[in-house]
């Protein structure tokens, strides 16, 4: 699944992903001539995500990739998520 925003609202990348096996969920434009339907329900988690990742950033050793290995990067991107899921 391709949650996208309005941006990616374009015939090539929706028969791209069709191609692809995969399902576009983006809104259509408002100047789009011929309306195309959107799972609003999967959109939601589209910011969810976004709000995730604005969280993780909020911790300074995974927003500077501190980390030296991609181990101890995903540790403390685990701990993190963690911290934000105990708030």
């Amino acid at each position: 699944m391709f949650l996208g925003d309005k941006a990616f609202d374009a015939d090539w990348l929706r028969s791209e992903l069709d191609d692809r096996g995969a399902v576009g969920v983006i809104p259509p434009k408002s100047n789009r001539k011929r309306q195309i339907d959107c799972d609003f329900h999967a959109y939601r988690w589209r910011h969810l995500v976004e709000n995730l990742f604005c969280n993780l950033k909020a911790f300074r050793r995974i927003a500077t990739r501190y980390e030296k290995t991609d181990q101890s990067y995903r540790a403390m991107i685990n701990l993190a998520a963690l911290r934000i899921a105990l708030r």
